[in-house]
């Protein structure tokens, strides 16, 4: 069998109810002359995952392994993977049409880019709707400017491709990522290569109960939060220690406001299971101003600094309250109210 020319990599946990519309949104896309391999990577399923892939036959490879989590998934398959051109899918998500051709024309365009992502369609499975992600779509060499690096979004699963030589660069990925093992790749790929983003809906991310990383508006579900807490200090960790190991100063530039970005998500969702003392906040809120300062209008940053001291006084309980009053005394002053 000649060498394929592209390899898909699906990677899936306790699935089973997904996965037949995961691989059959990529089987029905247009590959051309190009050669192709669809591995499927099972974590350590106990469901009948299994027995669905197999009703694919030959069109599939079908590789379990014991539970270790989507960083072990990805290693596994990357391992076993044949493509110069690798496409990543989470089982409960799937592609749309095109995909694929649109995908391989940006890299056909652009020899020297080794990364493509595109926008998704999140469908909340509890209510149907569907609506655009929340993405910033950045071309060129992401990490040429801080303001470039806090707005980058391309770290989801299921819109990333790969060309080979870079994923190498970044193996192994570290095994303590359980999820968020598409932040690391898709985080430090963009040091090392020029990336193209696609201004199109390709791909569906389903929002449900079992996601293992995604919240459901403003529910507190502990154990999720504290997995999330968890693989994003080890996120964190395992940046830093590639930054460290490859001669990146991690206290300067692009590579500090990378790390920054995601300790203070790691503090929100800390924030959220045991609320700060006042001082923890408002140091806090200092960090968040100085590190968003390049994506702010100056008014917006001033007001940012306002409030940080008035959680001071509010507290973090009360200072989702603190914002709206400003913004209504501004109003009454007007005259609008």
């Amino acid at each position: 069998m000649p060498k394929p020319d592209i390899t898909v990599i699906i990677d899936t946990f306790n699935y089973g109810c997904f996965i037949e519309e995961a691989i059959e949104s990529v089987l029905s896309q247009e590959f051309g002359q190009h050669g192709v391999e669809v591995l499927v990577v099972d974590d350590g399923s106990t469901d009948d995952t299994e027995e669905r892939v197999r009703r694919f036959g030959a069109k599939i490879e079908y590789f379990r392994k014991s539970n270790g989590g989507q960083a072990s998934a990805f290693n596994c398959g990357i391992a076993r993977a044949k493509g110069d051109i690798i496409m990543l899918l989470d089982a409960d998500d799937y592609w749309l049409p095109g995909k694929v051709s649109r995908v391989l024309g940006e890299f056909n365009t652009h020899p020297r880019v080794g990364m493509v992502y595109h926008r998704l369609v999140e469908h909340e499975m509890s209510s149907g709707r569907r609506s655009d992600a929340d993405f910033s779509l950045i071309s060129g060499f992401v990490p040429s400017s801080v303001r470039q690096v806090m707005s980058f979004s391309g770290v989801t699963t299921s819109c990333l491709a790969f060309r080979r030589k870079v994923l190498e660069q970044l193996l192994p990925i570290p095994d303590s990522l359980s999820i968020q093992a598409d932040a690391y790749i898709g985080t430090l790929a963009t040091f090392l290569t020029p990336v193209v983003s696609l201004d199109e809906r390709l791909a569906v991310y389903r929002v449900h109960s079992r996601n293992l990383y995604f919240n459901l508006g403003d529910d507190l579900d502990p154990v999720r939060l504290r997995r999330r807490i968890a693989t994003r200090e080890a996120l964190v960790d395992g940046l830093r220690t590639w930054f460290k190991e490859h001669g990146y100063n991690t206290k300067e530039g692009a590579v500090r406001a990378t790390l920054q970005r995601w300790v203070l998500l790691s503090d929100n969702d800390r924030f959220r299971l045991s609320p700060p003392a006042r001082i923890t906040f408002f140091l806090h809120l200092l960090r968040y101003n100085r590190q968003y300062r390049p994506l702010m209008k100056r008014r917006l940053h001033l007001i940012n600094y306002l409030n940080a001291f008035g959680s001071l006084i509010v507290g973090y309980k009360y200072f989702g309250s603190l914002d709206a009053t400003r913004e209504r005394l501004v109003r009454w002053f007007r005259g609008e109210l």
